[in-house]
């Protein structure tokens, strides 16, 4: 009995440890997502003013008589300094490795979760399934309990939208 009460326990943290890998992919997930996209559309948006800086600053002829603030240039330029020298590197290709990163790990926390569980299913069933042990697990109230099983449809990878 007590072996079977030990054994169930184990059982019983396992199937936690695999609810909180779940309960950190819920978390996770999303904020890093929208973190994501937040962050591209900002690099997105400084991209676009740079590009158009640019082209403005190079439609007009620059000679010393062309320099106005009429015509744009000297702003054009200097926005354009300005966005090269905060944004030098635009950093979404690098949201983008750590949102992959941390998916992939979410992921194999998950996995190994439920391999722990299903590694501790099986002595608990053993010692409650052979002889005398199966005698006296009926009268204790232990039943087998059941391994992990993916959900039907769960062979299929999730979609991560953008």
């Amino acid at each position: 009995n007590n072996t079977a009460v030990t054994l169930s326990q184990t059982v019983e943290q396992s199937w936690g440890d695999v609810q909180t890998s779940y309960q950190r992919r819920n978390d996770l997930i999303g904020n890093l997502v929208n973190t994501v996209k937040g962050a591209a559309d900002f690099e997105k948006s400084t991209l676009t003013a740079v590009i158009e800086a640019r082209a403005k600053a190079t439609a007009v002829t620059v000679d010393p008589t062309n320099i106005t603030p009429e015509s744009g240039v000297s702003s054009s330029l200097s926005r354009l300094l300005v966005s090269v020298e905060k944004y030098p590197d635009l950093k979404a290709n690098a949201n983008f490795l750590k949102l992959q990163d941390e998916l992939a790990s979410t992921e194999n926390q998950i996995l190994t979760a439920r391999t722990r569980f299903n590694e501790a299913v099986k002595p608990y069933n053993t010692h409650i399934k052979t002889f005398p042990n199966s005698f006296f697990a009926g009268m204790f109230g232990f039943r087998e309990k059941a391994y992990f099983q993916a959900v039907t449809g769960a062979e299929k990878p999730v979609e991560v939208k953008f």
